[in-house]
């Protein structure tokens, strides 16, 4: 009896499309998460995992919607082949079992560091623009989540007593936001 084929997508923000990643693969089931790969505490990463059995694969398109460090991408792929989970990297064209040759661990180990690097390299390149834009006078910063009659509100109903739990879900940002605002010049 042949295993799940089970496809795991990863974007970064709500604006990318997940369906690119695995069109046109037939697959059994599908879990699609809408995070950073930071780290590997994502909800749908969690449930794919507590799903997939023996004798299943994990389809991925490529291994940076698995993980963003070598550490990570290293684990998961070890801790899955282990149980008997096939994974598969579409991009790459790399599948793992673990009863891999030396060669295919190599190149996920050599695969998963270029990928780190090219993160790494991305995050310097941006944040060399962000300074040369600051000198210039140019960058403003990401724009604020609510506007300031909405800041306003915020501030009052949490002053009549309302839960900032609560707030932070109807206006859609984190508590952490919300507590950004509280603290923030009234102005």
């Amino acid at each position: 009896m042949s295993g799940l084929r089970v496809g795991y997508i990863r974007v970064s923000s709500i604006d990318q499309n997940p369906s690119r990643q695995l069109e046109g693969m037939t697959l059994d089931k599908v879990f699609t998460d809408k995070a950073s790969a930071k780290d590997v505490n994502r909800p749908q990463l969690t449930e794919l995992l507590s799903f997939v059995r023996e004798g299943d694969t994990i389809i991925v398109h490529s291994m940076d919607r698995l993980a963003r460090n070598l550490e990570d991408l290293r684990r998961l792929v070890q801790t899955q082949t282990q149980r008997g989970i096939r994974i598969e990297f579409v991009k790459e064209g790399l599948s793992f079992s673990g009863d891999d040759s030396p060669m295919a661990t190599l190149l996920l180990s050599v695969m998963g560091a270029f990928a780190e690097f090219e993160r790494a390299l991305l995050k310097e390149r941006q944040r060399e623009g962000i300074a040369l834009a600051r000198k210039r006078g140019v960058y403003r910063g990401r724009k604020p989540s609510l506007s300031p009659e909405q800041i306003v509100d915020l501030k009052q109903r949490v002053e009549a007593g309302e839960k900032k739990a609560v707030l932070a879900r109807e206006f859609g940002i984190s508590r952490d936001t919300v507590y950004q605002y509280l603290r923030s010049d009234p102005s």
